[in-house]
């Protein structure tokens, strides 16, 4: 590889993290629109790295791809948050399971690490840094099942996972729920994970249920 093409393929990659998270924490909203030349000069790059970060966006199942017009941001539907909730809950149940039998003290700390971010945020009312790190503690539980395949299975759908977070406006309730689940795969209690998982899960369907449905009426 060249040493322009590693500096384009970075490019790419920090114009697709910085979109994402626009979308994610609600900077674009569903619905608005992508222009390549518009964001590249917001963002001062060329339109290629642009044109593959959406293509990336695309992929990740949260920009849609419009034909001979702009690609514009998704607009989820209830019944896209119902149909992720029914595959996320038992994805998400045994990665936590796992996390619990599987994980080691470094793994611990970074969890912990997490949910300290996490909580620290919340508390002084930095909602983007608390979203993020919500995602981050979920991801991070992936990592700790030790388990390729399932972690193959997040990656298709995280971007969907922390677009979910990013409805959440109890920052502090969330926070609260992650330190439970937390003490939980300390103590590698699975059956309390067996339940706290899916409620946990359900707080967050009904939040972007709620937003969604907020947004809805505004329109």
């Amino acid at each position: 590889m060249t040493g322009a093409g590693a500096a384009g393929e970075l490019e790419s990659a920090r114009v697709t993290r910085i979109l994402r998270e626009d979308i994610i924490l609600g900077r674009r909203m569903p619905g608005s629109r992508l222009v390549e030349r518009d964001i590249a000069a917001e963002l001062n790059v060329s339109r290629l790295p642009v044109r593959e970060a959406i293509r990336a966006l695309v992929s990740e199942g949260v920009v849609v791809a419009r034909p001979r017009t702009w690609a514009v941001v998704r607009e989820f539907t209830q019944r896209d948050i119902q149909e992720f909730s029914e595959v996320r809950e038992s994805i998400e149940t045994l990665i936590f399971v796992l996390a619990a039998e599987r994980h080691d003290s470094d793994g611990l700390s970074r969890l912990r690490q997490a949910y300290e971010r996490e909580c620290a945020a919340a508390l002084s009312g930095d909602a983007e840094a608390a979203r993020l790190a919500a995602g981050e503690f979920h991801e991070i539980a992936a990592d700790l099942a030790g388990n390729e395949m399932l972690c193959e299975l997040v990656g298709v759908f995280v971007t969907r996972l922390r677009w979910l977070f990013g409805q959440h406006d109890d920052l502090v309730g969330m926070s609260e729920e992650h330190r439970v689940i937390l003490d939980a795969i300390i103590a590698r209690d699975t059956d309390a994970l067996r339940r706290l998982i899916p409620e946990h899960l359900a707080n967050g369907r009904e939040a972007a249920e709620r937003r969604l449905s907020d947004r809805a009426y505004a329109i």
